[in-house]
């Protein structure tokens, strides 16, 4: 149980601190809703992490983590909304993205892995569903080989 309670907290900063990140550079305002967003590789995460949600950790695995908040409620809550998107390389190849939604406590985040053979730039096109309310975030991400 301690292992476990121990594995949550490590998850809930390492996400936190990836949101600190997104906070001070990677954010759009669509809407009323606040979309931080970054993609780094899945070699950063804590192996025990990782497998907890599934996630290969790889040198040549990315993923990106968005987190929706709601710009019009009292201390920007979390906001579960719908997601999906697609990465696009540099020479116009294109992989859906498949996210998975996850909780821990009051956040949500939205993560997605993408594949990369070698140092690769893609150009992110997300949909996000508030609610039948569309928005689209557009962004570039450049994924490098861990040596």
């Amino acid at each position: 149980m301690l292992k476990r309670i121990t594995q949550v907290v490590a998850t809930v900063l390492c996400f936190c601190l990836m949101s600190v990140a997104v906070h001070a550079e990677q954010m759009k305002k669509l809407g009323d809703l606040e979309v931080h967003y970054i993609g780094l590789s899945t070699s950063i995460l804590q192996p025990e992490i990782a497998k907890s949600y599934g996630i290969e950790r790889s040198r040549y695995k990315g993923f990106v983590n968005i987190s929706v908040l709601d710009g019009s409620a009292d201390g920007k809550p979390a906001k579960a909304v719908g997601i999906s998107g697609k990465a696009i390389n540099l020479v116009g190849q294109s992989m859906n993205l498949e996210f998975q939604q996850i909780k821990e406590g009051d956040a949500i985040y939205y993560i997605a892995i993408v594949d990369y053979p070698n140092d690769e730039t893609y150009k992110f096109d997300i949909l996000i569903n508030d609610n039948g309310q569309q928005h689209n975030l557009k962004f570039t991400q450049k994924f490098y080989v861990e040596q």
